[in-house]
């Protein structure tokens, strides 16, 4: 249903007049004393109180300024930053871009047997799969190769070897969330949470039993300490699972318990070195399909001499647009800037990425001297922006030809279905904001955002940016958030 409504946002566009940013405090037309009276209780309420609100809300149709507040304080934007991060990729990547890995060989076949070593070459890809390098295992087969007597090698030199943004708290690097950034890294999912590894837990057939654990993908080079006990129906309320990996190494330690009678539980947990992952998994792979590899797995430039034997590529960005603004894909995210600055600068930094989005992010609206840009997530407290730019950008981005692909990526307000509600999918329930908000949610510690499009019940379109910082509760700043945006919808941008 929102597709179509995409169609008609889009069409509407075609007859805007005039652009350009809207200074602070033009707030002719701006909402009644009603809704001023409604929205500065609701920040006075107990969960907001002592932290920073800044609201913006423009007409979609004009870009007018129609009500702000704090709209030029610089705050923390948590995932909204990708936002700006999605605008910048499609506008410089192209929508239609893939990202492309190649698998070459050196030495010559004989007998079943290579005597030489295979090189893949990371392109980027947060898409690839296991069901991926079954492809290249079995292009391997039909090209007479039932033995490797080299070495299996990776080149992830498209991008720089920083593996974390300069702020990503230490806590985080073995989480889903935080996993290293690479040129060749695979995802376990079609969520494409790449640089990680699914672990199953599933209890045992008796208490006292230790539960089974399986990983998804299987690796070798990934170690499990397992020390999870299954206990009787009825003995704890819930699970208390808890799966660590110390710095350094892919030696992961599981501990805690789960009821006998309990679901399998499943955690997301990041790798130590994605590109040499990549290999494992490849090994393992290749062995499944009958290839057995007499080397070892190190990391190396692909020689010039290798011979090309496969490319594969990974769906268009567009596709690839809504994992990672359904469900707020980190990863993607730090990719992308990577990948921005490596085409466009030369360079696969997050320097000379963030160069580029700043750059983007001035074109569409928004003031690049009033920024602090860290990352392409915004799981750094130190990236900085502004409600009214925010707003701003997502003003002048419906002109451009990609962008209702980034608009059916935004999480639908309580759509039940995941690939559609992402994570607003259990928020709005209920409300006449349901199917009619389509935005952007961040959470960091202290900090909630929301921002994207609204329908009012008046049939106004508005776009809007709700960012707050410094607060305690973040379920009840979710509520409060929803009341802000509750108020436009049922009032209009005029209140």
């Amino acid at each position: 249903m929102h597709k179509r409504w995409v169609v008609i946002w889009t069409m509407a566009f075609l007859f805007i007049q005039g652009t350009g940013p809207y200074a602070a405090g033009d707030r002719e037309g701006c909402g009644k004393k009603e809704t001023d009276a409604k929205i500065a209780g609701i920040l006075e309420a107990a969960p907001l109180k002592g932290g920073i609100v800044a609201i913006s809300v423009r007409s979609a149709d004009s870009g007018k300024l129609l009500y702000e507040q704090n709209g030029n304080t610089l705050l923390r934007p948590a995932s909204n930053m990708k936002l700006l991060t999605a605008a910048a990729a499609l506008e410089t990547l192209g929508k239609n871009t893939r990202f492309k890995t190649g698998v070459y060989r050196t030495g010559a076949i004989q007998n079943g047997t290579l005597y030489g070593d295979i090189y893949i070459q990371g392109g980027g890809d947060p898409a690839l799969l296991k069901s991926d390098l079954a492809d290249w295992a079995a292009e391997l087969k039909k090209q007479g190769i039932r033995r490797i007597q080299g070495d299996l090698v990776g080149d992830d030199s498209r991008y720089d070897d920083t593996r974390y943004s300069l702020d990503l708290p230490w806590s985080d690097e073995q989480e889903y969330y935080g996993a290293q950034i690479s040129a060749l890294t695979l995802s376990p999912n079609r969520d494409y949470d790449a640089g990680t590894a699914i672990f199953e837990v599933v209890p045992a057939k008796k208490p006292g039993m230790k539960a089974r654990i399986k990983m998804v993908p299987e690796s070798g080079m990934v170690k499990l300490v397992n020390h999870v006990r299954t206990v009787r129906d009825g003995e704890q309320q819930e699970d208390d699972i808890v799966i660590s990996r110390a710095h350094g190494g892919n030696t992961f330690t599981a501990s805690g318990t789960i009821t006998a009678d309990s679901a399998a539980v499943r955690q997301w947990k990041a790798v130590w070195d994605p590109a040499k992952w990549v290999l494992s998994v490849f090994k393992k792979t290749l062995e499944e399909n009958g290839i057995t590899v007499q080397g070892t797995i190190k990391t190396g430039r692909v020689k010039d001499a290798a011979v090309p034997v496969l490319f594969s590529q990974s769906p268009p960005l567009s596709s690839i647009m809504v994992p990672f603004l359904k469900f707020s894909n980190n990863t993607i995210a730090e990719m992308l800037v990577k990948e921005m600055g490596k085409t466009e600068k030369g360079e696969g930094s997050w320097e000379k990425g963030l160069e580029v989005i700043r750059s983007v992010a001035g074109n569409f609206g928004m003031d690049p001297d009033q920024m602090m840009l860290r990352d392409g997530s915004g799981i750094s407290h130190a990236d900085l922006v502004r409600a009214n730019d925010l707003t701003a950008l997502l003003y002048r981005i419906q002109e451009k030809d990609w962008f209702p692909c980034f608009f059916d990526a935004l999480p639908v307000a309580g759509a039940e279905n995941r690939l559609e509600g992402g994570t607003l999918r259990n928020r709005f329930k209920g409300t006449a904001a349901r199917g009619q908000v389509f935005a952007k949610t961040g959470s960091i510690t202290g900090v909630s955002t929301l921002s994207g499009y609204m329908q009012a019940t008046s049939g106004e379109k508005l776009i809007f940016s709700i960012l707050i910082n410094n607060v305690l509760d973040e379920e009840a700043v979710h509520q409060a958030e929803e009341q802000i945006v509750l108020q436009f919808i049922n009032q209009g941008g005029e209140g």
